[in-house]
């Protein structure tokens, strides 16, 4: 897939982004360092190293967005976009770590007795510039993370905000410990330490679970499904899946209902439209699976509608739902098979070939010649097992 003007804009904002990391992080290196230097503090110059750290995450913000931009290749026909999965991962990774060394060390200076730094105005002065950089340095992140959408930048965020925390009790240590004890730094140590593991385990299981593969958004799922259903022709929807290769790399396939007495030329062309629509106008690869249904043929929906309240008791009696698409009937003189899929949730109490005998059961109470060929599929899209699309 080539690469489009939204995706090169997106690109450009997250390199952009590393390289302001990258910069500015040096900075209050260099700045916290001077003042650890000055003043003596163990603490100070701990802060120092984390912003040296933070600027090495800021160069594999840089490479994973360089990397994420490269086009398809032999080896990775749908892109090299998840580059920007993994670089969130690995800084998420950074920022638990992290965490887990500050409390470390702030429980071993807090049993030790504490400590705290020389103070002096010019100190508290700088470190305060340095809160102000990291801030603006959040806010920034936190921008350009909503506007293209990256979790990258997002941890990066997080990252920020746990570090202006953790400078910020360095300084009030350093002013304060002065008349509450030397326990005084340790204690906000200890205390920015938590928040920022607890900050950075979220971020993990967030970027673990684009990787792995989660659910998508349910209003994009709604979107989608709404204007599919638009096109003049379209009877239904089901069995609707989406790949996510990137942030902007989205591959989509769906089963589309048409009317089965419609000239199938004609509803294969309509099949195309819509398919080439996504692609031009939201860059979307679609792919739709086309399913004529008997929708003008009375005999075969007065079928359906009795299997429907077949579905409806059985998903009362169960407490879970059950939903119907691909229906359609084959009418013979001493049976007729009535062949459809049902859509259940994963928690469904019975096992499938169970529920194909509750459902196959019920159908010959309405009819002793109904024969019910049954497939059990699963939704892929979140929280919409059993719903009509």
């Amino acid at each position: 897939m080539a690469e489009t003007k939204a995706e090169a804009e997106r690109l450009a904002v997250g390199r952009r982004a590393g390289i302001v990391g990258i910069c500015a992080n040096i900075f209050l290196f260099a700045l916290k360092l001077f003042v650890g230097i000055i003043t003596g503090g163990v603490s100070v110059i701990a802060d120092a190293v984390n912003n040296l750290s933070d600027a090495g995450s800021s160069v594999f913000v840089l490479v994973g967005y360089a990397l994420s931009g490269k086009p398809a290749d032999k080896e990775h026909p749908y892109g090299h976009a998840r580059m920007e999965y993994l670089c969130g991962l690995f800084i998420s990774v950074i920022i638990a770590v992290l965490g887990l060394e500050l409390l470390r060390s702030s429980l071993g200076q807090l049993f030790a007795g504490g400590g705290e730094a020389e103070f002096s105005i010019t100190s508290v002065i700088l470190m305060a510039a340095a809160v102000i950089v990291k801030v603006a340095m959040a806010v920034y992140y936190r921008v350009k993370a909503v506007k293209i959408d990256s979790q990258a930048l997002r941890a990066s965020s997080v990252d920020s905000i746990g570090d202006a925390a953790a400078t910020t009790a360095v300084a009030v240590g350093m002013f304060i410990s002065r008349y509450t004890g030397p326990l005084t730094d340790s204690i906000l140590g200890c205390a920015i330490a938590v928040y920022i593991i607890v900050m950075g385990i979220k971020l993990v299981k967030e970027a673990s679970d684009t990787l792995i593969g989660k659910a998508p958004d349910a209003q994009f799922v709604a979107e989608i499904a709404q204007t599919i259903r638009s096109y003049e022709g379209v009877v239904g929807i089901h069995d609707l899946v989406v790949h996510s290769y990137g942030a902007a790399r989205c591959f989509i396939s769906v089963h589309v209902e048409v009317d089965a007495a419609v000239d199938v030329m004609q509803s294969h062309d309509l099949i195309d439209n819509i398919e080439d629509d996504f692609r031009r106008n939201r860059a979307i690869d679609l792919v739709i699976h086309m399913d004529p249904v008997q929708h003008s043929d009375p005999e075969v929906m007065a079928v359906k509608s009795r299997m429907e309240d077949v579905l409806s008791q059985v998903s009362a009696e169960y407490s879970s739902p059950v939903s119907m698409h691909d229906f359609r009937v084959v009418f013979g003189v001493t049976h007729s098979n009535l062949i459809f899929d049902i859509a259940v949730t994963d928690g469904f109490p019975l096992s499938d070939e169970k529920l194909c005998q509750v459902i196959q059961s019920e159908a010959r109470r309405l009819d002793p010649t109904y024969n019910t060929v049954i497939t059990v599929d699963r939704d892929y899209t979140s929280n919409r097992f059993g719903e009509k699309m």
